[in-house]
Formats: C-alpha cells, sequence, structure tokens
C-alpha cells in the first residue's frame, strides 16, 4: 500500500556536518564574490541564496527521500506494482508539504513485469550459487530446468538451427567468453576549459560480448527452437552485472538472464574443458496488463506575479528505474533532490514570481516516454502556443551522481552567462563551471526538441558508468547525505533565479515546436 503521510517514513531530523554550514557562513559573507557579482549582468539574490543554505542545512528531510526511493519501495521498474506505489507516495508527500494541484498525469505504456521467484545454480562438478539477473519483460521458465547447458557462441546461425531438436526445453549460452569489460567512466566536463565529449563512453570492440551469430538471429532461432531459457554474459567486472530490458518481448521469447560475466566465463570454459557442467534455474514472472496507463508526477508552487505568474520553472527527473539494483544513482537522487529543492522553497514561505513546478517522469528508461508526453499534451501543435510560450525553462536531475558542478548549457551560450552568474556564489559548495555543450539521452531532450531551453545537472561520475548505471550495484551506498544537501540547494538556487528575473531564459535562436 503507498505511504500516506510523512510520519510515516521519516525516521528522525537530519544533522547536516558543521563542515558544510561553515561553507555556507563563508559563501554568503566572502567578499570576493562582491566584486564578481557587481561585474555581472545578471542579478544575484544573496540574501535568498542564504536562507536556501539555511534551510537545507537545518531542516533537510533529502536523506529520508532518498531512503523511501531506494530501500523502502526499491526498484521502480515503470509499469509495475513498484513504480505506481513510488508515484502514489510523491504525489502525497508533494501534497503533504502544502503544494498545488499535486497530480498523477497518465500516459500510454503497455504492459508491466514484476519479477517473483528466481534461482541460477551449478549443480555439477560441484555445488556453486551463480549471479545473474532475468532481462525485465521475460517469461517465466517452465518451472525449475535441470541439465547440462548447450554452448553455441561458436556456431552459425544453421549449425544453431540444426541443433534446434536438442536444445528444446534447454538451457543455452549464447555468447564466447567476456573478455572486454566496462573500465572508463566518462570524462568530468568540469575538469578542464577545453570542449568536452559529453554523454557514455563509446563501446569498445568485444565490450558488448560476442558471438558467431548475431543476437537478434539468436534469440529468434532459441525461440523457433523452444530452448527452455537462454543465458549470455555482462559486460562489466567485479560481479557487476548490466541488465536492463524489452517490454515488446513477445510471450514465447525464450526466457533470459545476464549473469556476471565470471561466473559466465567459468561455466563456459568448464564446458570447454570437457567436465560435466549442470545447472538449475527456474525463473518466474508476472506481466501487468490491466492497465496499460502509467504516470508522471506534478505539482506547483505557484506564482504571484499578475504578469508573469502563469509562466513556469520546472524542475525534475525520472521515478523510474530498472530491476537489478533500487535505482539509486539512476534516478533515486535526482528525484529526492529535486522534492527536497521544493520542500526547501515551502518551507521558506517565499512567494515567487513564476510558477515553479516539480514533475517526476515515469518511462525515461524505455525511451523518455512521460516527459515526451508531457510535452505532446501540453507544449506542442495548435492550441499549446499560449503554455510553450509561458515554459521558461526545464533544469533535470539524472545522469550521475552526488555533487552538482553545474549544468550542460545545450549550445546556449544566452543562458549559460545566465547560469554562470548564479553558480559564482556555489562555488564553495563544489560547484565548478557550465559547460556550453550538450548531453544525451535524458528528459531535457524532450523540450529542447520543441525549442524550450531545459539543461541537465553535472554531476560526479566516478563509478557510475564502470559500476552503477543500470546494474546490480545501483544501491543506496551509492551516494552520500552531504551530496544530496549540496546538489538540493543548486537545484532550490537555481529554480528560484529563474522564476524572479523580469524575463524568461532565453531561447537563443531555438524552434518554436510549431
Amino acid at each position: 500500500m503507498p505511504v500516506s503521510s510523512r510520519t510515516q517514513w521519516r525516521v528522525r531530523p537530519r544533522v547536516i556536518s558543521s563542515a558544510l554550514v561553515l561553507v555556507v557562513v563563508a559563501i554568503v559573507a566572502a567578499p570576493a564574490f562582491s566584486s564578481a557579482h557587481a561585474e555581472a549582468q545578471e542579478p544575484v539574490d544573496l540574501e535568498m541564496i542564504e536562507r536556501i543554505h539555511a534551510e537545507a542545512t537545518e531542516g533537510s528531510e533529502v536523506l529520508d527521500l532518498y531512503n523511501m526511493l531506494t530501500n523502502v519501495i526499491g526498484p521502480r521498474l515503470s509499469g509495475s506494482p513498484s513504480y505506481d506505489r513510488s508515484a502514489q507516495w510523491a504525489r502525497e508527500w508533494l501534497e503533504g508539504i502544502g503544494l498545488s494541484d499535486a497530480r498523477l498525469e497518465g500516459f500510454y505504456f503497455g504492459r508491466g513485469w514484476t519479477l517473483e521467484k528466481f534461482s541460477l545454480e551449478m549443480t555439477s562438478p560441484r555445488y556453486m550459487p551463480l549471479l545473474g539477473y532475468p532481462e525485465a519483460w521475460t517469461p517465466s521458465t517452465v518451472g525449475r530446468i535441470e541439465g547440462r547447458p548447450h554452448y553455441v557462441g561458436d556456431r552459425t546461425r544453421e549449425e544453431i538451427e540444426a541443433l534446434a531438436p536438442g536444445l528444446r526445453g534447454g538451457i543455452v549460452l549464447t555468447h564466447r567468453p567476456q573478455t572486454v569489460f566496462t573500465r572508463a567512466d566518462r570524462p568530468q566536463p568540469t575538469d578542464s576549459e577545453d570542449p568536452v565529449r559529453t554523454g557514455a563512453p563509446a563501446r569498445a570492440p568485444g565490450e558488448v560480448g560476442s558471438s558467431e551469430t548475431p543476437l537478434n538471429e539468436m534469440r529468434s532461432v532459441l525461440a523457433d527452437a523452444g530452448a527452455g531459457v537462454v543465458l549470455r554474459p555482462s559486460r562489466g567486472e567485479h560481479g557487476t552485472v548490466y541488465v536492463l530490458g524489452n517490454r515488446s518481448t513477445p510471450d514465447d521469447a525464450a526466457p533470459s538472464l545476464v549473469l556476471a560475466a565470471e561466473h559466465y566465463n567459468m561455466v563456459v570454459r568448464l564446458i570447454e574443458a570437457g567436465e560435466p557442467v549442470e545447472l538449475a534455474i527456474e525463473v518466474g514472472t508476472r506481466y501487468h496488463e490491466d492497465d496499460p496507463v502509467s504516470h508522471n508526477v506534478l505539482a506547483d508552487l505557484r506564482g504571484t506575479d499578475p504578469q508573469i505568474g502563469h509562466e513556469v520553472v520546472l524542475i525534475g527527473g525520472h521515478l523510474d528505474s530498472w530491476h537489478a539494483g533500487t535505482g539509486a544513482t539512476d534516478n533515486a537522487d535526482g528525484i529526492a533532490v529535486a522534492m527536497e529543492a521544493m520542500r526547501i522553497l515551502k518551507a521558506l514561505g517565499v512567494e515567487p514570481r513564476r510558477t515553479i513546478r516539480i514533475a517526476l517522469w515515469g518511462g525515461e528508461e524505455q525511451g523518455l516516454l512521460g516527459s515526451r508526453s508531457y510535452v505532446e499534451e501540453h507544449l506542442e501543435g495548435p492550441g499549446n502556443e499560449a503554455a510553450h510560450e509561458a515554459l521558461s525553462v526545464y533544469l533535470n536531475d539524472d545522469p550521475g551522481a552526488g555533487f552538482t558542478y553545474g549544468w550542460y548549457m545545450e549550445e546556449n551560450q544566452a543562458a549559460k552567462e545566465i547560469f554562470d552568474a548564479w553558480l559564482e556564489p556555489l562555488r564553495e559548495l563544489g560547484a565548478r563551471r557550465n559547460v556550453f555543450e550538450g548531453i544525451p539521452s535524458t528528459d531535457h531532450l524532450s523540450f529542447t526538441r520543441v525549442g524550450i531551453p531545459a539543461f541537465t545537472a553535472i554531476k560526479d561520475y566516478t563509478n557510475y558508468d564502470t559500476r552503477t548505471h543500470h546494474t546490480n550495484a545501483d544501491l543506496y551506498e551509492r551516494v552520500g547525505e552531504e551530496e544530496l544537501v549540496q546538489a538540493a540547494i543548486v537545484l532550490a538556487v537555481f529554480a528560484w533565479h529563474a522564476a524572479q528575473r523580469d524575463e524568461r531564459i532565453p531561447r537563443d535562436g531555438m524552434g518554436t515546436g510549431f
């Protein structure tokens, strides 16, 4: 059942480190910023920054929010009951802190999926539990499958088709041993003033695995053969398992598992050594087909200016996650930070000129489905011109984890100059710089596509691409309280300043979307 009140989940008041409080005082008092600010064209409200710092450090609830998302609710695969629970909890929490019109907005998603049972064991030539996870939307096995696995990673499609009668109901290993691993995180774009390449690192040859038959062909052949379950290795090492899934997986597909590379490789090498390998596997899954609608979560801190109160500053990130971990860095931290930023502003009793709206998106992992739906319904096409003009900016928190260092500015130089002024007083909290470049593959793209300024926070990428992003290691311990507090301060400061300035954030030659 969804949590119905804030008091049911809040653990205790938070005590933030004295070091962070001292940094807050230093920022507000620093004379060095006064001269920098005097040269800036963009107004910066130092008094409001001080108030935001004080509330964020003295009354923080961000770690409780993060704990609720990661440990209490856990994985939030779109379309699943856990995602629905997280959306309802978030809506009630936002309503509980006094925001206006806390609501769920539906969008078509399709059937959901839940993993209900799973076991994976090697029973011969010795007993050993194996580490792996079913892909999302994979069907169940027909009970417990036991027997010798078939290794086909070195076989052509024609050879596999010739083996089909012996594969029916059996265990099939589809790839060669994994020998190339994901070992590089994306570069930190704030480390230098040079132009940067943003986004995840390109995959090295062999990093996604190799087999004689392409994976799509392999899956089709094995489904036709009636294979009982198929196994392939992860590109991670040290037990890191990258595992996703496809919501369009057909009901008659062979159940599919991704194994830790070291365990998968061991099984293949035992087979190649002529050892009598036997595995035992059981997968129990459930499809949720009664309601194909998933939901975004929205709530407002209403604008009060008679002229621009209807305009909107939007903040948020995606609420959904994959299923092998608990979606800590992708994206419970971003959601906790956005919710905490709204709590800070509401607790201060401020009356922003523009409306500040929070949006928690569903279906991001399946193609930005929630944010795309919002844009199509509210901002795109004939009849939405006024709303399109009224949306000043979208501030997104997603890729990476921990501290916020600045913003990807999507080559919008006019907006960058404004953001540079707002970032300056936050440098003592770890903020570094805004970069001119943009970043692919997250919800801000739904807005830039229709000509609306939208920017994603620059986060820490240490161990993100190599360890946590879409893996079984994406758990609570990956992010600390001090990092969450800092990121909430930055987001609240930027949302407030965007809501207060006389003009919208410049669109800098961007299209109209109509």
